[in-house]
């Protein structure tokens, strides 16, 4: 079954799951929900959320633990400034992800031991989403992500700091 006309997700489960409620009451517990399941948040109270499945299946979650998942940036109904080349930004995404790789590749045939492996990737800091067109660009150099379609990009939203590990 595909999802219903309209379905378009504006978050995803976090990578643990996520348990759920029939009701925004902690009594009223629920069937969990999948890792990194794509949802749409229907309404809000407080910290429940009711969100909605492609499925169409409804639930209340804990609405904090939500992951957002970029939107086109608000459009004037004129087309984006260039503010920016994104190819620099794209060539240090693509190294890092190949040093990545390599690592990965390196810790799997038994070349490096898994201290080495996040020794090695300790500095790494990657960020995209695509989306047909549209792309999301996280430089956490600069602390922003920035939206880009095509040969445009423009800063979009600052990156949440507190979470980058020091």
């Amino acid at each position: 079954m595909g999802p219903p006309d309209g379905f378009r997700p504006t978050h995803v489960v976090p990578a643990d799951g996520l348990p759920t409620w029939t009701a925004p009451d902690p009594a009223a517990a629920g069937v969990p929900l999948d890792p990194l399941l794509p949802v749409a948040l229907a309404e809000a109270h407080g910290n429940w959320a009711r969100i909605v499945c492609s499925n169409g299946w409804s639930a209340w979650v804990d609405g904090r633990l939500l992951v957002a998942l970029p939107q086109r940036p608000p459009s004037a109904g004129g087309p984006l400034a260039t503010t920016e080349d994104p190819r620099p930004l794209l060539a240090a995404l693509e190294r890092s992800l190949a040093t990545y790789r390599r690592l990965v590749d390196d810790w799997a045939a038994g070349r490096i031991d898994l201290e080495t492996f996040r020794d090695g990737t300790r500095e790494l800091r990657l960020g995209a989403v695509l989306d047909g067109s549209d792309a999301w660009l996280l430089d956490l150099d600069r602390g922003r992500w920035y939206y880009c379609d095509a040969a445009q990009l423009q800063g979009y939203a600052a990156a949440d700091r507190a979470s980058d590990r020091g």
